[in-house]
């Protein structure tokens, strides 16, 4: 049986949000192993001048703990 742990991580782009999610995976994978899956919770944009400039995700990363 394996024991899963969910994490939550804050992440941006300036170009797409699905940018913004491999940026959190990526960040996460730095200190944390047996990433399995990740869940966008929340997207949101600041707009500058009628365009979307940046964008942000608000994910839950699953990963397996040893």
């Amino acid at each position: 049986m394996a024991v899963l742990k969910v994490i939550e991580v804050l992440a941006n782009s300036d170009k797409s949000w699905e940018d913004a999610a491999k940026n959190a995976v990526a960040q996460a994978s730095k200190s944390v192993k047996n990433i399995r899956s990740v869940y966008i919770n929340e997207q949101s944009a600041t707009v500058e001048d009628g365009k979307m400039v940046m964008y942000r995700v608000n994910v839950k990363i699953t990963f397996e703990v040893q």
